[in-house]
């Protein structure tokens, strides 16, 4: 098998002695050592004791119906869409939650795109926001208004190294700086069956790298994130109710930096926008030496916290969507400890717990945004029933009380203390 060429020797070299030291010092080093096999304490968490709340009201009208699909945040406004990929209306609402405009630009046309894949990626200081139409293999930009500007081809790769604009797909894409783009292949050049895309060879897509900074101006390669492996693991789960994949998520935004997952690596890094990259994250024992491997996701992160969920690929055959087999974990930088969790919501006095913290992320957004650690969205007819049965509580009870069940979903913000 090709191993991973792709990491200077003066590099592996301070990897390695990051994941030697960890045996005996892990946590004096500056990273978190996890062990995916162990069994962990379990603790109970309150969301407001760590996190500042803020609900936002979406305003509901015959223009601005929405299921409420978080894109974007940023100072003054919100981007939203509906839960369905292929949806083509884009709402903007201000911070408040008023509606602004819709734009939809699906057709096929120049400047329009033919499918939304992923979430909507914004660029408020220079007024512009991105859409990734994998299908077309382009982002494409547009102003708030929705006037079409640019287009971005994918353009990793050719011929000289083997690679090929058609066998990738970008998805998540954030915003990295003033200049580019932080994104993430989640192909890993290979479809459902395990084969090479468009005659590429095995070896090659052995050792490609899938975190790539591009040119918010053409959509060129700027640099490309290399994260060291022995050989790529590929996350294929058979079973009888069909072939599903453990995850696609490989880029979690936290404040100021990026943490990258590369499934096939037994450290997860930070990467800050000064393009230093460090150890994050070593897990144990190596998922080279599993069988069925047992993968591990960061997820929201917190100054205190670090939530985390150990994916083995493995279905519960029991279940009736063949759910896999998975357990939320908890890092408490204050205790220096690992802990299985639930977080409650205290502004619902039945103790609502919120979604897992890490493959809920579709639905909790996990958000390029300084200010803000995750996004929940609460369906109106949830609230008006627990409105009725006198289960809220503070502003959340106050807002309740003038939705009905066909209001557009309120959008709860968490976000760091200050």
């Amino acid at each position: 098998m090709k191993r991973s060429t792709t990491i200077s020797a003066t590099v592996l070299f301070l990897i390695t002695g990051f994941i030697g030291c960890n045996q005996s010092k892990p946590q004096s080093e500056g990273f978190i050592t996890v062990d995916v096999t162990a069994t962990y304490p379990k603790k109970d968490l309150i969301l407001q004791d760590f996190m500042d709340v803020e609900y936002i009201p979406l305003e509901t009208n015959k223009e601005f119906l929405t299921s409420g699909y978080v894109q974007a945040i940023g100072k003054n406004i919100i981007i939203v869409r509906n839960i369905n990929q292929a949806g083509a209306d884009i709402f903007i609402f201000d911070r408040k939650g008023k509606g602004l405009r819709k734009i939809n630009r699906m057709g096929q046309g120049n400047g329009e795109y033919t499918f939304i894949t992923g979430t909507i990626t914004l660029d408020e200081d220079n007024g512009e926001i991105f859409v990734n139409c994998g299908g077309l293999r382009k982002v494409f930009v547009y102003d708030l208004f929705g006037n079409f500007k640019r287009s971005l081809n994918y353009m990793v790769g050719g011929k000289e190294s083997g690679r090929f604009k058609n066998d990738i797909i970008y998805d998540p894409i954030y915003n990295f700086d003033q200049d580019n783009l932080i994104c993430q292949d989640c192909t890993s050049g290979r479809n459902f069956f395990g084969q090479g895309i468009n005659g590429t060879r095995d070896e090659d897509l052995e050792s490609r790298n899938i975190f790539w900074i591009i040119s918010k101006r053409d959509g060129s390669v700027s640099k490309e994130i290399k994260i060291p492996f022995v050989k790529k693991i590929f996350q294929l789960v058979f079973s009888s109710a069909g072939i599903g994949k453990v995850s696609n998520m490989g880029i979690i935004s936290y404040r100021d930096r990026w943490i990258l997952v590369e499934p096939s690596a037994d450290t997860i890094y930070s990467y800050s926008t000064d393009h230093k990259i460090t150890p994050f994250i070593v897990r144990t024992p190596s998922v080279q030496s599993m069988d069925p491997e047992v993968f591990l996701f960061p997820g929201v992160i917190t100054d205190r916290y670090c939530f985390m969920q150990t994916v083995k690929k493995e279905y519960k055959e029991t279940e009736p969507r063949s759910k896999l087999l998975e357990t939320e974990l908890v890092y408490d930088r204050q205790e220096k400890k690992i802990f299985e969790y639930v977080v409650y919501n205290d502004d619902f006095t039945n103790k609502r717990p919120i979604k897992n913290l890490v493959d809920e992320i579709l639905t909790l957004n996990v958000l390029n945004n300084d200010d803000i650690a995750f996004v929940e969205k609460i369906e109106a007819n949830e609230l008006v029933e627990a409105y009725e049965r006198g289960e809220l509580n503070g502003k959340l009870k106050e807002i309740a009380a003038t939705l009905d069940e066909e209001s557009n979903p309120i959008i709860m913000l968490a976000k760091y203390k200050k």
